[in-house]
């Protein structure tokens, strides 16, 4: 009996995707189910996790379908999963709230209040900044608001852990999902008692940490049948999709860092042992028991793009309305876009932050503004590899994934900007191929991590253009003042 394929769940939050993949990560089959989002209040968000779990387990039953594989050539599914979700569950394993999501800002009063009292002491514990994003901050919220699903409460989850919970009957999370909770220690690899006790819960009431490599079998036998797998499958607990997505697309060893861009973003490192930073400009979320990695998540990636784009009133394609953008010089002739329409993670930490155009003259037409928010998104990003940069060092390899990384405009932009050859996968699913990767490490059928650099196939290098390279620099100086002198406006 044969098993050669594996099977990745990325559960985003605009999507879940299974990705099957050969051993060798040639991607075999993909079905992707779109997610609701709930906007019950201003700066809140929230997702149904039932409607999850059912778009979970229809897309591997269909994955499984569409590949065209037997039962027992499935050797493990894994998880990918978006950090910073938080649901409120009773005895029963049911839901009793929607899943806040890590866009859910209702907590930015408690954020505020913590960074501006022992903020600095936390983050330093934990690696993770003070923001209404993440579970801490949450929990705080619901605690001093009352919130009836948190006083219902016998457990609280992340979307994944729901899903394993609801699937195994077992209540765990991997360190990587336990790092960005705000709650968790990377240092020890446990809970955090006093930022528990801040909270008002108890240990119990959360799950045991255990590696990504942590294999689960015997999966209820209803949810079995309507996968339409075997019981005794093995999943493969997996990590937080950042993670995943640095592993899947090879970014793994010192100085090689990963570019992801879809609706939001983020820049990513490995590193071993804990590394925080000093201005709190960076995330430190743990991986395995001895590495983590660092780096900076922005809310406006892609979503302000579309934001643009629906603004605009335009009926194009999303690849039709980038192309526009080729019709102007770098610098969108001196119109410069701040991309914080959604407020912003880092560099700033600050769910107030707001949007701006700078420059805007009567010359300036559709073109102009597709660039300068293009341009903006990349300024952002390259801000916080800066930040990154005082931990680490400078880069010596970078790598780029996600939708944005489908554009040839955007991926020549990176370049110029970052003045860095960047590096694209041949597939899009990163963090499923991480995910899946994990899993074989997991079934003792990879060595290591570190040999998945050996099963990713690569597109060729694009390479910086040095005149637009010192066009960038010049803008991005400017881009850095407007930014900082902005920020007394953000309130």
């Amino acid at each position: 009996m044969t098993q050669e394929f594996v099977l990745g769940l990325d559960i985003g939050t605009t999507s879940v995707k299974a990705c099957i993949f050969h051993l060798n990560g040639k991607l075999e089959a993909e079905v992707e189910k779109l997610n609701t989002f709930y906007y019950p209040e201003t700066g809140w968000a929230e997702q149904d996790p039932e409607e999850i779990e059912r778009s979970s387990v229809a897309a591997i039953k269909e994955a499984i379908e569409k590949a065209g594989i037997e039962k027992h050539e499935l050797l493990a599914v894994a998880f990918s999963a978006a950090m910073h979700s938080l649901i409120c569950i009773d005895e029963e394993g049911k839901p009793l709230s929607k899943a806040l999501i890590w866009a859910d800002g209702r907590g930015f009063a408690q954020a505020e209040r913590i960074a501006e009292t022992n903020g600095k002491t936390i983050y330093a514990k934990t690696g993770t900044p003070i923001h209404p994003m993440t579970p801490f901050i949450k929990l705080l919220w619901m605690k001093e608001t009352n919130y009836q699903p948190y006083n219902q409460a016998k457990y609280f989850m992340s979307i994944k852990e729901y899903l394993l919970y609801r699937w195994f009957n077992e209540r765990v999370i991997d360190y990587s999902m336990a790092s960005a909770t705000g709650l968790f220690n990377p240092d020890t690899l446990k809970w955090e008692p006093e930022l528990l006790r801040q909270t008002g819960i108890f240990e119990d009431q959360l799950s045991a940490i255990v590696s990504p490599t942590k294999v689960l079998t015997g999966i209820d036998q209803q949810i079995a049948a309507e996968m339409e797998i075997d019981i005794e499958t093995a999943f493969v607990i997996g990590a937080a999709d950042g993670q995943l997505a640095n592993l899947g697309i090879g970014a793994i060893l010192p100085g090689e860092v990963a570019v992801s861009v879809g609706t939001s973003g983020a820049i990513r490192q490995f590193t071993k042992g804990a590394k925080i930073s000093e201005n709190q400009e960076t995330f430190c979320y743990s991986f395995t028991e001895d590495s983590t990695i660092i780096g900076g998540p922005t809310n406006n990636g892609g979503i302000a793009l579309q934001w643009l784009k629906d603004l605009l009133g335009s009926k194009e394609s999303f690849g039709e309305f980038l192309s526009f953008a080729e019709q102007v010089p770098p610098g969108a002739d001196g119109l410069i876009f701040l991309p914080y329409i959604n407020g912003e993670r880092a560099p700033l930490w600050n769910q107030r932050a707001k949007g701006n155009f700078y420059g805007v003259t009567v010359t300036h037409k559709k073109e102009h503004f597709i660039r300068a928010v293009l341009e903006g998104i990349t300024f952002n990003l390259y801000q916080i590899g800066k930040a990154l940069e005082e931990l680490t060092g400078e880069p010596k390899k970078l790598y780029v994934n996600g939708g944005l990384a489908r554009s040839p405009l955007w991926l020549q932009m990176m370049a110029d900007i970052f003045e860095a050859d960047i590096y694209v996968p041949e597939s899009h699913h990163s963090a499923a191929w991480g995910a899946a990767w994990t899993a074989l490490v997991a079934m003792n059928k990879a060595a290591s991590f570190e040999e998945i650099k050996e099963n990713i196939p690569m597109s060729a290098a694009i390479v910086p253009i040095p005149q637009n390279s010192a066009i960038y620099k010049k803008i991005y100086q400017n881009y850095v003042m407007l930014a900082k002198d902005m920020e007394k406006y953000f309130k």
